[in-house]
């Protein structure tokens, strides 16, 4: 696969350039594009770090709006007292995106995740480029949650939000849909998920379904750093925010845990990383050891690599990037068979999946890895292989780069 003759100038949007997901994702990606000649940028409404080409505001003034455009953003559904604590985004503040955009002159934008005060709804039809959007959650076809879940209202219109606890139909989550409906009919979009499943539930949406959808995952990084010898130790649980949001699914690795046998547990050594100051860990039967928030990816890498496996017990994902980590520094993984984790563990071949939200046969996974070393071994060693064969970040950057020129060719018809 080769990057298109063209000369690119594509623009990456993301809230943040680090913490989270999506961040890594479009760091990566925009890393990826300029190694192999891509101009690209991106820009953020919170600049932490000081990778090239990100742009993003340095000063204090610039930093202060930074941290309350997420509050200020927040403000309608905190109106609702019995919504779910998942993230819930009105995008209703006015930004500066396009005169960025202007300023910047790409020849096109591609979208990441750009809530938290970050986009305004109807601003993403006044870019005046073509536009692609990579979908680390739900938020573009949904009513304002970022994680649906059970609900399937998103294919109609949203309205008695399950998220905002709201049983009146014409509610915030209906508004927001109709808000999005009404701005990016006709938008010139072409979406992009890192996982077969989330394309079906974009397909199955009333706002995105009838966009063009293409299939690429995020890319990873695979030099020596991700192959670290795997002087293993451990079972590894983390991403951000694990202790805190109820999607990660840590009680349920607790239960799982709880469920193994007494001498099987006493052999176990379990490391949770992504947790922040404050975070109380749940009651697993044994010690969960807490290492904080890990920056850096090195660190990162070390972790995984020590290893014996990997728990992923996530109740929603739409690839699972702690997941590719892990099989890329040849550590099996043992998850819930939800979302895009299902394009990246193959069950009883790379790891092993278990039914949403079931502890047992979590459990189960957990102890059919551990009781075999050779079996472990194997196991990980086609995790990595299908990792460097289907998500290495150069090759996901060329991907990206052909499809730029795609849509700019489509734009120019």
């Amino acid at each position: 696969m080769t990057a298109p003759a063209r000369a690119l100038t594509p623009l990456l949007v993301n809230t943040y350039d680090q913490g989270g997901g999506a961040a890594i994702a479009a760091r990566r990606l925009h890393r990826g594009l300029r190694a192999i000649g891509v101009a690209s940028r991106l820009l953020v409404q919170s600049r932490r770090g000081d990778e090239p080409g990100v742009i993003g505001p340095t000063g204090p003034l610039g930093r202060a709006a930074a941290w309350l455009r997420p509050r200020l953003d927040s403000l309608p559904a905190r109106l609702h007292p019995r919504r779910r604590g998942d993230a819930f985004s009105p995008a209703w503040l006015p930004d500066r995106l396009g005169r960025d955009v202007a300023a910047l002159a790409p020849d096109l934008v591609h979208l990441h995740w750009v809530t938290h005060g970050f986009a305004r709804i109807e601003s993403l039809a006044r870019l005046g480029r073509p536009l692609v959007w990579t979908l680390h959650d739900a938020w573009p076809f949904t009513g304002g949650c970022h994680l649906p879940l059970d609900c399937v209202r998103y294919r109609d219109a949203c309205g008695a939000c399950p998220a905002l606890g709201s049983r009146a139909e014409h509610d915030l989550s209906r508004r927001v849909w109709e808000r999005k409906r009404v701005a990016w009919r006709g938008l010139p979009l072409t979406v992009v998920t890192p996982s077969r499943w989330v394309a079906e539930r974009v397909r199955q949406s009333g706002l995105l379904g009838g966009a063009r959808c293409e299939v690429i995952p995020n890319g990873l990084d695979l030099e020596p750093r991700f192959g670290l010898p795997p002087d293993r130790l451990a079972l590894v649980c983390g991403g951000a925010g694990i202790a805190r949001d109820a999607n990660k699914g840590l009680p349920l690795l607790a239960a799982a845990l709880r469920a193994l046998p007494a001498e099987r547990r006493a052999r176990i050594e379990v490391l949770v990383f992504g947790t922040t100051r404050g975070d109380r860990l749940p009651d697993a039967g044994l010690p969960l050891r807490d290492l904080g928030f890990i920056h850096d990816e090195v660190t990162l890498a070390a972790l995984y690599s020590a290893a014996d496996l990997f728990v992923a017990p996530s109740r929603f994902e739409t690839l699972g990037y702690t997941v590719m980590e892990a099989m890329a520094c040849g550590t099996p993984c043992v998850a819930f068979d939800v979302g895009g984790v299902s394009d990246v563990v193959e069950h009883q071949r790379t790891g092993w999946l278990a039914p949403v939200a079931d502890a047992e046969h979590l459990a189960a996974g957990l102890a059919w890895v551990m009781e075999d070393d050779g079996r472990r071994r194997a196991l990980g060693a086609r995790g990595r292989a299908k990792v460097e064969a289907e998500f290495e970040l150069l090759c996901v950057a060329r991907r990206h780069a052909e499809l730029y020129a795609q849509v700019l060719a489509q734009a120019a018809a």
